[in-house]
C-alpha cells in the first residue's frame, strides 16, 4: 500500500508514475475524497469535545446540588449527533483504504517503459544452449517415454492441470527440492521455515493478492474462509506482521518449501500441455525482511542466489527486468529468471524476484526499531523462487534428454538420488 500521506501531498506525481502502468488514478478525486474526511473528522473531534464538555459540566452541577435539566436538555440531541458524524466518518474512511488498497506499487525509475512481457529488457545470458544431434522432445513426450510422468491418472483425480510423477522422476522432483533447500541454507544464510498451506484472507491483504486478485484464488466455504496459498510468499511473509523487529535481526532472510495453489483465472487456455502452468506446484520460497537503506543491494543478492541454483544445475537461462506493463501488483522492481526449454525452443519463467519496498510490510503493519531514531520504522520486504521446482524439473528433462529418450541426472543432485544415475524406462 502506498503512503497516505504522499498520496495527499503529491497525489498527481503518483498518478504519472502510476499511469506507466497504464493504471489511471484519479488524483483529484482521492483529493476530493480526503478534503471530506477532514472535514468530518474535524466535526467528530468537534462534537466529542463537546460532549466531554458537557459531561464535566453537568457533573459539576450535580455534585454542587444545581438543577441539571437544562444542561441535559442542551445535549439532547448531541449523542444522535455525534454517531451519525461518527458513521459518516467510517464510510469516507473505509471508501479511501478501498482505493488505497487497489493502487499497485510505485515502480522504480530503472523499471523500463513497455506494454507486456515482449518489451521486457535482458540484462544477461547464462550457458551454452545444448545442442543435439537428433530433435530434442519436450518435457511431456520424455516423460510419457520413461512412463513416469501421468497426466491421464492426474486428470481422473482431479481434472485438467495436474500431474503424477513417478518413480525416480518423483524422486528427482524431491532431490531439487532438498538440493534447493540446503544451498539456500547452508551457502545463503537463509533459515528455513514451515508454513501453513492455509491462510485467512488478512494474510492475503497483507502481501497484495486481496482483495484484487480473489478470482486466482482457491477459497474454501468456511466462514470466515480459508485459501490456499498461491505461494511461500504468502505465509512467511506474513511472519513479520504486526511485529517490530530489532535491527540486530536484520536482515532477517527465510525459506520454505512449499506446494502452492493457483486456479489461473486469467491465463485463457495458455500452457495447457505439460506441466508449465498447473493448478498446483512446488517452489522453493525466498523471503528477506531488511534495512530499506539496503534494499536495493537485496534485490541484487537474492535474485543472485536464485541464479546460483540454474548454474550449479548447468540450465542455460537469462535474467530480465521487467518492463512497467509486465511488473506485478505490489513489486517495485523485478527481475525473472527464464530457464532454456529445448523442447519449446524458447526461454520460459522460471524465478521472479521483486523489491517490495514498505507496500507489503505498511499493510502488514511490519517495522523494525532504527538505531539511529530509535523509532520503529516500516521496513521492506523482497521475495524471489529460489527456485520453481517443476520448471526446473522441466528444464531437466528437456536439457539433460539423450538419443535413446533417456535423462542424464546433473551432477549437483546426484548425491540425492540414491544411485540413480540416470532415468530410463524399466526394464520389461
Amino acid at each position: 500500500m502506498i503512503d497516505a500521506k504522499l498520496l495527499r501531498n503529491s497525489a498527481g506525481e503518483v498518478a504519472k508514475n502510476l499511469a506507466r502502468r497504464n493504471f489511471t488514478f484519479d488524483a483529484d478525486a482521492y483529493l476530493v475524497l480526503e478534503e471530506q474526511r477532514k472535514a468530518v473528522q474535524v466535526a467528530v473531534e468537534s462534537l466529542r469535545a463537546e460532549r466531554n464538555a458537557s459531561a464535566k459540566s453537568i457533573g459539576k452541577a450535580k455534585a454542587q446540588g444545581e438543577d441539571v435539566e437544562p444542561l441535559l436538555a442542551a445535549v439532547k440531541d448531541l449523542g444522535d449527533r455525534l454517531e451519525g458524524a461518527e458513521n459518516k466518518l467510517q464510510l469516507v474512511q473505509a471508501e479511501l483504504i478501498d482505493i488505497e488498497l487497489g493502487l499497485p506499487n510505485l515502480l522504480h525509475d530503472d523499471v523500463p517503459d513497455g506494454c507486456d512481457e515482449t518489451e521486457n529488457r535482458e540484462v544477461l545470458k547464462w550457458g551454452d544452449l545444448p545442442e543435439f544431434d537428433f530433435e530434442p522432445l519436450d518435457h511431456v513426450d520424455l516423460g510419457s517415454g520413461l512412463a513416469m510422468l501421468d497426466f491421464e491418472a492426474a486428470s481422473r483425480i482431479s481434472g485438467s492441470r495436474f500431474s503424477v510423477l513417478r518413480g525416480p522422476l518423483a524422486r528427482l522432483q524431491r532431490a531439487l527440492i532438498q538440493f534447493m533447500l540446503d544451498t539456500h541454507t547452508s551457502e545463503h544464510g537463509y533459515e528455513e521455515v514451515y508454513v501453513p498451506y492455509l491462510v485467512q484472507s488478512d494474510a492475503l491483504v497483507g502481501t497484495g493478492q486481496l482483495p484484487k486478485f480473489e478470482a486466482d484464488l482457491f477459497k474454501t466455504t468456511d466462514d470466515p474462509p480459508f485459501f490456499l496459498i498461491p505461494t511461500a510468499e504468502v505465509p512467511v511473509t506474513n511472519l513479520a506482521r504486526d511485529s517490530i523487529l530489532d535491527a540486530g535481526e536484520m536482515p532477517m532472510r527465510y525459506v520454505a518449501h512449499t506446494p502452492c495453489f493457483r486456479s489461473e483465472a486469467g491465463s485463457y487456455g495458455r500452457d495447457t500441455r505439460g506441466m508449465i502452468r498447473q493448478h498446483q506446484f512446488e517452489k522453493v520460497e525466498l523471503v528477506q525482511f531488511v534495512d530499506p537503506a539496503t534494499s536495493d543491494a537485496a534485490l541484487e543478492e537474492l535474485t543472485g542466489h536464485a541464479e546460483s541454483i540454474l548454474e550449479r544445475l548447468g540450465l542455460p537461462y537469462r535474467k530480465v527486468i521487467l518492463c512497467c506493463g509486465d511488473v506485478g501488483f505490489g513489486s517495485h522492481k523485478t527481475y525473472d529468471l527464464e530457464v532454456w526449454l529445448p523442447g519449446q525452443q524458447a526461454y520460459r519463467e522460471i524465478s521472479s524476484c521483486s523489491n517490495y519496498l514498505d507496500f507489503q510490510a505498511r499493510r502488514m503493519r511490519a517495522r523494525w526499531r532504527n538505531p539511529d531514531s530509535g523509532k520503529p520504522e516500516l521496513l521492506h520486504t523482497l521475495n524471489g523462487s529460489g527456485v520453481a521446482a517443476g520448471r526446473a524439473l522441466i528444464a531437466i528433462l528437456e536439457n539433460y534428454q539423450q538419443a535413446d529418450g533417456t535423462v542424464v541426472v546433473p551432477e549437483v543432485l546426484l548425491p540425492y538420488m540414491g544411485g540413480i544415475e540416470k532415468l530410463e524406462p524399466a526394464a520389461a
